[in-house]
């Protein structure tokens, strides 16, 4: 059976290859606007909250790193079940999606309490790793108490959006996203300026508006995971799960997600670091980042892009047409990374000058943007190529030899030419491109192998069985 991959609709004719061709655009160019939405909120807060000081930029900032942290974890289920349900779809498994479905929300929303609840419990314990003044130590635990004690919502909408998207249905999720960053910006405003009367709350509002907007934008894919995605499940599947159903979503999920948190693990590392060379490099990094981030969703949207049509294609016995159509759409997404940085580059000063009026961080960020056409290359190779053997089921190598590099390679040389050998931000920012190359080239010369060819979840065997 060939596999349906619309924007909407729920079956497809003609080939497989070509299905996948003529939708690609449709299923990434959504994806791009939603990943854009998200770096938006993250944006938001940083430039509202400039206008109050950089103490608070940079509090909010480090707390956001413990956030991201906390994020990750959720991807155990949200990244495998994604995979699954495209291969199920693929293979024509419809039936059992719903299942799939329920156990996978109820996972993630009792492991998101779980993680709630260690983060509001130790929100001291973990800022102190940063060595923060105190000042900035009370801004970030206020912060974090609230915002961490939401995380919970983003852990049962993740697992929500990425089953949508699995579906193809990747406009409805990109206008949710929308809708949370109108309503996110309108509670900044009034809770950090104060009109109408509100109180000025600064990063305590900042915290409430960010669960608030989370909540909503939850409950509205939720709606649309059964109205818009026509996944329906029974009450019972919530607290009834199949061992085979968790065993496969973890397959893929543990892997792809220890990848992710050792990298995030990597950048807290990497933040402490740079927390040592003092306030005004930390508040360059965060801005910094901020606007080079907008280079990174490119690829990460092809990315996700490419794993939905490689599982639709790997769960219906296409794994050669996975292949080529990977390497056809390499070439293109290194082309709109490259020019995605030579666009942030042309107005790199105007856009530091948005955050800050300091000569000195606008100097070295500005260099540190340039650098983009060196970095986001590579960062683009290696999340292709990752996410694509993340959807062939060949998670476990992608994570592996990620993991591996990062700690025995990257890391040390994050801190010899960052820290030890005094090159500071300069320093820290090779190793960035360094690693994110030589992380990208592993993954491609894996995906050329093709070694995970053999690693589908979805069996033979079993498609044969629901023909």
């Amino acid at each position: 059976m060939k596999p349906s991959i619309g924007t909407g609709s729920r079956t497809g004719g003609g080939s497989a290859g070509g299905a996948a061709r003529l939708s690609l655009l449709a299923i990434t160019w959504p994806i791009f606007i939603e990943s854009a939405l998200q770096v938006l909120i993250r944006m938001t807060d940083t430039f509202m909250l400039s206008k109050v000081s950089d103490e608070a930029v940079a509090a909010v900032g480090v707390s956001n790193q413990i956030l991201m942290f906390g994020m990750l974890l959720f991807n155990f289920v949200a990244l495998g079940s994604a995979v699954v349900v495209s291969q199920y779809l693929g293979a024509g498994l419809r039936q059992d999606v719903g299942r799939l479905t329920a156990s996978s929300l109820a996972m993630n929303f009792l492991f998101g309490l779980f993680v709630s609840a260690l983060v509001v419990l130790f929100c001291g314990d973990l800022l102190r790793l940063f060595g923060l003044e105190p000042e900035l130590h009370a801004l970030a635990r206020t912060y974090l108490t609230i915002a961490g004690g939401g995380l919970f919502v983003q852990a049962v909408m993740s697992a929500a959006v990425a089953i949508i998207q699995s579906h193809g249905l990747t406009r409805q999720t990109m206008l949710v996203a929308l809708g949370m960053n109108i309503i996110h910006i309108i509670g900044n405003y009034l809770v950090i300026f104060g009109p109408f009367g509100f109180p000025k709350l600064g990063v305590t509002g900042v915290a409430i508006s960010t669960v608030a907007s989370q909540t909503i934008g939850m409950t509205v894919n939720l709606y649309l995971l059964r109205r818009a995605a026509g996944v329906l499940f029974r009450g019972r599947d919530l607290v009834r799960w199949k061992l085979e159903d968790a065993v496969r979503v973890l397959r893929i999920g543990v892997p792809a997600s220890l990848n992710h948190l050792s990298y995030n693990v990597n950048q807290l590392v990497t933040t402490a670091f740079i927390t040592s060379l003092g306030s005004v490099m930390l508040a360059t990094r965060i801005y910094t980042m901020n606007i080079a981030f907008l280079i990174m969703i490119l690829c990460i949207s092809l990315g996700r892009g490419m794993q939905i049509i490689v599982g639709h294609l790997v769960g219906a016995g296409e794994q050669e047409e996975a292949y080529r159509q990977v390497l056809r759409n390499l070439g293109r997404s290194m082309l709109i990374t490259l020019a995605g940085a030579a666009v942030i580059s042309l107005f790199r000063e105007p856009l530091l000058g948005l955050f800050t009026d300091s000569e000195e961080i606008i100097r070295i960020g500005s260099t540190l943007i340039l650098l983009s056409f060196l970095l986001e290359p590579g960062r683009n190779l290696n999340l292709m190529f990752d996410r694509c053997l993340q959807a062939a089921g060949d998670a476990r190598f992608s994570a592996v030899s990620s993991v591996l590099i990062m700690w025995l390679f990257s890391v040390p040389l994050t801190y010899l030419l960052g820290i030890h050998l005094g090159y500071g931000l300069y320093g820290i920012w090779a190793a960035f491109i360094t690693d994110e190359w030589v992380r990208g080239i592993v993954l491609f010369l894996r995906w050329k192998s093709k070694a995970w060819q053999s690693k589908a979840i979805v069996s033979r065997a079993a498609k044969t069985a629901a023909g």
